[in-house]
């Protein structure tokens, strides 16, 4: 039986309660961290997390955890539900405080400013008397003239322009800029999915619902007696690389569209159990073959996927 961690003072009741409940569960099977993350599909360093409360285990994980162990689902889910309001409300605080910290956009001119309001802020224009309606008239026509003067002379220069001349004179006109599409972000992720594309860069996959039956190995390779893998979520539209059989540590780096994200196997990390695993945060990418997974010993040796 795993020996468990004690739980911060500070923990929330509810998301104690979910812990130590999922912590029994896997006591009373009989399994350890690593058979567990085996048999679910989710990652062991993912299961450390979730039994040591620093991450929100994944309704999807829990389900899992339920099948394996044989324990009655509807139970389990709800322990998971009153843990998973309490993440959530930290969650929505995190992001009440990135929004208050950051740049609200354009302001509206004070009203001693020089530059003009915007459409929305103009006052209604107030009616003129006939002696202002006839300048203003008079102001208006003299700058339309202006204007449209201006744009003769424009439409003459491109012409003469287009024309070009013989000799060196001769200019190729400069190639159209393109800018590449905006990543759009779907109407709707499956339940538990929390980001695709670059909102997932930087965040970890199984918190943000991308690994299990979303994600799959694309690439791996040997480095000594550690397996590297570029793992990939086609929902999640993201990649990042997994050392397993590794020891502390040890590294692993993912790479992908000059983005590159890395991990490391803790020193002090669970040596009763064969395999130590780490995995790396996830980076944007379309393809998983377009992202390349880099591990390196402690000892100093190193090797990479293919790609």
């Amino acid at each position: 039986m795993p020996g468990w961690k004690a739980l911060p003072d500070e923990l929330d009741p509810e998301v104690r309660a979910f812990t130590e409940r999922l912590r029994r569960v896997i006591d009373r099977s009989g399994l350890g961290v690593t058979a567990v993350a085996e048999r679910t599909g989710h990652e062991r360093a993912a299961w450390d997390s979730y039994l040591n409360a620093r991450l929100p285990a994944p309704r999807g994980a829990v389900a899992a955890l339920a099948d394996v162990t044989g324990t009655d689902p509807a139970d389990l889910a709800a322990h998971w539900e009153r843990a998973d309001r309490v993440w959530g409300d930290h969650t929505m605080q995190i992001r009440r405080l990135d929004l208050d910290s950051a740049d609200a956009g354009p302001r509206t001119p004070a009203p001693d400013s020089d530059a003009p309001p915007t459409p929305e802020a103009a006052p209604a224009a107030p009616v003129a008397a006939p002696g202002a309606r006839s300048r203003r008239g008079v102001v208006l026509l003299y700058a339309a003239g202006i204007v449209g003067a201006l744009l003769v002379v424009t439409a003459a220069l491109l012409l003469v322009d287009l024309g070009g001349s013989d000799g060196d004179d001769e200019r190729a006109a400069p190639a159209p800029t393109t800018t590449a599409p905006p990543v759009t972000r779907p109407a709707t992720l499956p339940a538990g999915v929390r980001c695709v594309g670059a909102d997932c860069t930087g965040k970890d996959p199984e918190a943000m619902g991308c690994g299990g039956e979303l994600a799959v190995t694309v690439a791996r390779a040997r480095v000594g007696a550690a397996l590297v893998e570029v793992r990939h979520s086609d929902t999640c539209a993201a990649a990042w690389a997994r050392i397993t059989g590794a020891a502390p540590g040890d590294t692993v780096t993912v790479e992908a569209g000059g983005a590159e994200r890395s991990a490391t196997v803790a020193e002090g990390a669970d040596t009763a159990v064969v395999d130590t695993d780490a995995y790396t945060p996830m980076v944007a990418v379309g393809s998983g073959a377009d992202a390349r997974a880099c591990g390196t010993l402690a000892d100093g040796r190193a090797g990479c996927t293919a790609n």
